[in-house]
């Protein structure tokens, strides 16, 4: 039932590979459930409840992405987005979190009702073949960056911005050791390399005191009596969100584009430059954000760590489904998820204009090693790039870029829109480029030239 449901055969899978990538998945995308407490609690929200909200909706949303589009690809409020929540609209513009919850309704709606006007589906069409291996490319640079912050391999530098990190401390100890095993079993084509890769990094961390004996095992997930149904629509209207409605839309829609075309590139799902069944794959991220607002939660999109699983072969919904039951199982076992995903703080002292700052970071030394090797995986894409043609590269690179640059897909996006039809338009060659690139080019020039937009 399973192998016709999903089309194993067709794409070329089975169930143990399926199993082993939505385990994959799951153990390089569990930090958001202790990450997401932590920020929206900053905002006043309950931190049980935003735990328990995180892992239900979650798993709600990755499942809708399983049935409706048969996709591995797991669903998870945003992170960037949770940031822009608590920081910017809820501490500094200071507006109740009740009522910033119901901007992320009332975006989610808009995101739903667009699947009407098939424009989700055209922005993956429009979106030229060198964009789309760039972003893939970026995304990939970003996620290589990522994994070596939590990794210590790079930090902070006053000076340069980022530098060479402590490599004799434990916890990038830990990391290397991890890395090494996965590029090593990788190199030896041993199937679910990762995920050997993330177990060898948490034994190594339990050698090293990195990684603590939980006590507990299990335990009742919190209420979310706090969260659920507390959203304030009215609120939000009445106060002129409009603008952040407009931003949670903005970032939903094209960090989901950018994530679901960097994924579908990785696992050749792309057919004639096209994502199949791209709608119900937006529609479940749509979905998913009106039951994140619902439940106490924030924007909705489709995880790139998603990555992790399909290379080491997810290729269908069923590897989704498996991420989604271990978010579920995941609100009774918090304290093994925890010590396995969670993070290791680390005390640092750098020298800003003389004088010596003491800093607290944390780091991920047993999840690290499978983004840095999932980033290197996402590279290939730079070879389809039409690098003779400036028209085409310079948007292609600077999309590349200044995702890892920005920490940002959508900055990166934004920027490869402008300048593809910039360069288009003032060689004649404007009919190369879809109308949709032009109006998103021309949005993305307003955002960034109307204070507060981004």
């Amino acid at each position: 039932m399973l192998k016709d449901y999903f089309r194993l055969e067709e794409n070329g899978t089975s169930i143990r590979t399926e199993a082993l990538a939505g385990v994959t998945t799951f153990a390089t995308m569990a930090y958001i459930i202790f990450v997401q407490p932590v920020v929206l609690g900053a905002a006043g929200m309950d931190v049980g409840a935003v735990f328990t909200s995180t892992c239900l909706i979650t798993a709600f949303a990755t499942v809708l992405m399983a049935l409706l589009a048969n996709y591995p690809v797991a669903v998870a409020p945003a992170m960037g987005h949770n940031f822009f929540f608590a920081y910017v609209v809820v501490l500094t513009m200071k507006v109740p979190w009740q009522a910033a919850l119901g901007a992320v309704l009332v975006s989610g709606i808009i995101f739903v009702a667009t699947a009407s006007f098939g424009l989700r589906e055209l922005i993956v069409a429009a979106v030229p073949e060198s964009l789309k291996s760039a972003i893939a490319v970026g995304i990939g640079l970003l996620i290589t960056l990522i994994g070596m912050e939590w990794a210590g391999l790079v930090r902070l530098d006053a000076n340069t911005f980022v530098t060479l990190g402590n490599l004799g401390s434990k916890p990038t100890l830990v990391a290397l050791l991890g890395l090494a095993a996965t590029v090593i079993l990788i190199a030896r084509k041993v199937k679910g390399a990762i995920l050997f890769g993330i177990l060898i990094a948490a034994v190594a961390g339990v050698v090293f005191g990195i990684v603590k004996n939980p006590g507990a095992v299990v335990s009742l997930p919190p209420s979310l009596a706090p969260t659920v149904f507390q959203l304030d629509i009215w609120a939000a209207l009445k106060q002129n969100l409009i603008a952040v409605i407009f931003i949670f839309f903005f970032l939903d829609l094209f960090d989901t584009v950018g994530s679901l075309i960097g994924i579908a590139k990785q696992a050749g799902l792309m057919k004639n430059g096209r994502l199949p069944r791209a709608g119900r794959a937006l529609l479940a991220d749509a979905i998913g954000t009106v039951g994140s607002a619902l439940v106490g939660n924030t924007t909705m999109v489709s995880y790139i760590e998603s990555a992790s699983g399909v290379a080491v072969g997810g290729r269908t919904g069923l590897a989704a489904l498996v991420t989604a039951a271990l978010f579920l199982v995941a609100m009774f076992f918090s304290p093994v998820v925890q010590m396995i995903s969670g993070g290791f703080a680390v005390h640092d002292i750098i020298t800003v204009e003389g004088q010596q700052v003491a800093r607290t970071f944390t780091l991920y030394p047993v999840t690290s090693p499978a983004l840095i090797v999932v980033g290197s995986l996402m590279i290939r894409s730079v070879r389809d790039i039409d690098w003779d043609d400036f028209t085409e590269a310079l948007p292609a690179f600077l999309t590349m870029v200044l995702m890892p640059l920005t920490f940002s897909i959508t900055d990166g996006i934004a920027f490869g829109f402008i300048s593809y039809a910039l360069l288009k338009l003032v060689t004649g060659r404007a009919r190369e480029a879809h109308w949709l690139i032009y109006a998103f080019a021309l949005l993305f020039i307003v955002r960034y030239a109307v204070p507060g937009l981004h």
